[in-house]
């Protein structure tokens, strides 16, 4: 996906990346309000820019990369 001037995007929306873990809308938004109150040590990699959540791409591949064969997130 690229963003309007062709550059690469650096991050999703929550939806998004619910839609690329195969998740609900709904389960992502609480993965990433988890991410957010547990300072990063559970949940959906985010960002909060005012009201708006964001994931950010590479973040949410390293999270991915860390998650073992058991599907448990490192």
């Amino acid at each position: 996906m690229s963003s309007p001037d062709g550059n690469p995007r650096l991050v999703y929306t929550v939806e998004e990346a619910a839609q690329v873990l195969g998740i609900s809308r709904g389960l992502a938004y609480e993965q990433a309000r988890r991410f957010l109150a547990s300072e990063g040590r559970s949940g959906i990699p985010t960002v909060r820019i005012g009201k708006r959540y964001v994931v950010p791409i590479e973040a949410l591949r390293r999270f991915l990369d860390g998650v073992d064969s058991k599907g448990t997130a490192a």
